[in-house]
């Protein structure tokens, strides 16, 4: 049972937010990758799309691409609709060797939403959500054919921002729809990322590992903080520098037979967290702990 372990550019550029690392070149992001041991890199806004440019520059820096996150309207668009549209991303994906895509499904507007009170989000109905999970499924079931499967993502801001939410898209929605298990965005909406994992194990295929700061994440609560106002202020950090029980976690991932990407994905202003040491202390901490759940980390060849 092994597992590589990678990391998300937003760890030194923001994609959103653009004066959070904007300056920051891709030769530094994937040279300091490299040197904190990364296996492998999340795609960025900076990466080019064209895998004959891409894995050249990935390969002189020796990671692999993990996967990439696209912006869904699978609720506002029809199957054959989304599917043209992501085209041009999944094929990038593929090219690349990615086995899955980071799928968030942003429809009634998640853009605005990351600078608005937490509170105020799109939301499904009761009576939507058996159709949507219908739609989603086959959506799903549609990306899988062309070789580079669904990992959603759970995402503050978005109509699956819940653990009872991610519950229902579980329950309406077929194996074709994987789960992408993200502990900082659970624990910021307000959940239990040990009871949520527990219950959805068996259906994850891509872990997001961000660990919560307990003041910060009180305070954006308690204030109805905006999700990038939380984060510039720190809510997020690298596993083992926060709350969240990334030893128990890990067994559970462990004891189901995961087999994967672990991803550290711990969006901070550059300017407050040194990207390249939090880079390493997130990589370090997140081997120990993996191996002490009894998984094999796969490292650079």
């Amino acid at each position: 049972m092994s597992v590589k372990i990678g990391i998300n550019p937003i760890t030194w550029t923001n994609d959103d937010v653009p004066e959070l690392g904007g300056d920051t070149p891709l030769e530094t992001c994937l040279s300091e990758t490299a040197l904190a041991g990364y296996a492998g890199t999340e795609l960025g806004g900076k990466f080019p799309r064209d895998s004959a440019v891409l894995r050249p520059l990935l390969d002189a820096h020796g990671v692999d691409l993990v996967s990439g996150w696209y912006d869904g309207r699978i609720l506002e668009k029809d199957i054959d609709e989304e599917f043209e549209t992501i085209l041009p991303h999944i094929t990038l994906l593929r090219d690349m060797g990615c086995s899955h895509v980071v799928y968030a499904d942003t429809s009634r507007g998640r853009h605005g939403a990351i600078f608005d009170p937490i509170s105020k989000r799109p939301a499904l109905s009761a009576e939507e959500w058996k159709p949507y999970g219908a739609k989603i499924t086959t959506f799903a079931e549609k990306l899988k054919d062309f070789g580079v499967s669904m990992a959603f993502h759970h995402h503050m801001g978005t109509i699956v921002e819940t653990d009872a939410e991610i519950g229902l898209l579980m329950q309406h929605t077929g194996e074709a729809v994987g789960l992408l298990y993200d502990t900082g965005h659970c624990a910021f909406s307000g959940g239990d990322p040990e009871s949520l994992l527990r219950r959805h194990v068996k259906r994850v295929v891509h872990v997001h590992c961000k660990d919560v700061r307990p003041d910060m994440l009180r305070k954006a609560r308690a204030q109805d903080m905006s999700f990038m106002g939380a984060v510039m202020e720190g809510i997020f950090t690298v596993p083992g520098d926060g709350a969240i029980d990334y030893t128990r976690l890990f067994g559970i991932l462990a004891d189901s037979g995961y087999s994967g990407w672990l991803v550290v994905e711990a969006e901070q202003d550059p300017s407050k967290a040194h990207p390249l040491t939090y880079a390493a202390m997130g990589y370090r901490n997140v081997r120990t702990l993996a191996e002490q759940a009894g998984f094999r980390v796969e490292t650079r060849s």
